[in-house]
């Protein structure tokens, strides 16, 4: 069933997000990347969610190998730009990579576009910009972590140097801000975790500082809210994993704490519902680093968070992507019922990949290390 037909016979459109592997991993070897696109095959209920306790809809889940990119990545960024192709940057196995590719979903092909500046092994970020632009920024190669940063035209298929940033990171997060700017913060860098943040600023295209965070994270999430603030949320400092969460206000360039989670989480993810309440799922547990099933809810009315429903599997390390009435994989949380519902696996294992969901509603996962043992 095509999307069109769904959100056409379905009345509202639910909402669901989709989870890519990962389960606790043993890393061996990584290998040149084989491409999946997931497609659900049955259609999905006409009514809204019933409760946990009477759900009978049932997803059919296909995956398709759609070939490989030039080169074997992981720790890459996968980008989607304005005109419908993915941008996969850097990223790499035993050496760090400069080169840059693009899958077009209209032919089911790869091809290689111009190369960055700087090789960038991985931890690095990747953000569209409100002009189509892409910008790179940090990440590390055999060097140790990076302040450089450049802009990728989608329009030339070329990558610029836009300037440094003040602080040399990986393991960071950036987020686009409502008002067009690009918030780094956080990271990693010279055997020190950055409690720092600085903006870009693409008018100018210059970066300046902002306030600082309460606490030093790595490994954390950055969620841009509905309200224009961004939460900050987990990670690690250097002494312990963290729970608690914070809040920018683009206004004031000042943080603010808010509540702490539930649980400690690195490697979690956070996704921003069309509620515009924030789902976190899985992440490390610190004291064996074994991965978490558990979710949680932030309410940024209340300042609050809830638990919610488990996931089948423990996850660290994989990716989550909202979809509305797509094709999906791996496990789905319905935010109507508060519930995780399995459905078909990857063909591959995957774990440091990207998931995007491109323009025709189908998920495009890229990398993946081989020989990934799942418990």
């Amino acid at each position: 069933m095509s999307s069109e037909q769904v959100n056409e016979n379905n009345g509202p459109p639910m909402l669901a997000v989709i989870l890519f592997l990962v389960l606790k991993f043993v890393i061996l070897a990584p290998k040149k990347q084989s491409i999946i696109v997931t497609t659900l095959s049955s259609s999905m209920g006409t009514s809204p969610s019933p409760p946990p306790t009477t759900a009978t809809t049932t997803q059919q889940l296909g995956s398709i190998n759609v070939g490989s990119t030039n080169q074997a990545r992981q720790g890459h960024t996968g980008t989607l730009l304005t005109n419908g192709k993915m941008l996969v940057t850097g990223g790499g196995s035993y050496v760090a990579l400069h080169s840059a590719e693009l899958y077009d979903p209209s032919t089911g092909t790869w091809t290689t576009t111009g190369s960055m500046k700087h090789q960038r092994r991985g931890q690095h970020t990747a953000v569209l910009l409100t002009n189509g632009k892409v910008l790179v920024t940090g990440g590390h190669n055999t060097e140790g972590a990076l302040n450089s940063t450049e802009l990728y035209d989608p329009s030339k298929g070329t990558w610029t140097s836009a300037d440094d940033m003040h602080s040399k990171r990986m393991e960071h997060t950036a987020s686009l801000l409502t008002n067009g700017k690009v918030l780094v913060v956080g990271g990693f860098a010279s055997g020190i975790i950055l409690d720092s943040a600085e903006l870009y600023d693409p008018l100018t295209g210059t970066w300046t500082t902002t306030g600082s965070m309460n606490s030093q994270r790595t490994k954390h999430t950055a969620s841009v809210l509905t309200n224009g603030k961004v939460l900050v949320a987990g990670g690690e400092n250097t002494n312990y994993f963290l729970n608690s969460a914070e809040l920018y206000d683009l206004s004031t360039g000042i943080w603010i704490t808010t509540g702490n989670m539930n649980s400690q989480r690195v490697k979690h993810t956070a996704s921003v519902l069309t509620n515009g309440k924030v789902l976190v799922a899985g992440g490390e547990n610190e004291e064996d680093g074994s991965p978490n099933s558990s979710s949680e809810l932030y309410d940024p009315s209340a300042g609050n968070w809830t638990t919610t429903g488990n996931m089948d599997e423990a996850r660290y390390d994989h990716t989550a992507s909202i979809l509305r009435n797509e094709k999906v994989s791996a496990e789905l949380y319905d935010p109507l019922t508060g519930t995780w519902t399995t459905t078909g696996s990857m063909n591959i294992q995957r774990t440091k990949h990207t998931a995007s969901v491109l323009t025709n509603g189908k998920v495009l996962g890229t990398g993946e290390w081989s020989n990934v043992s799942v418990v």
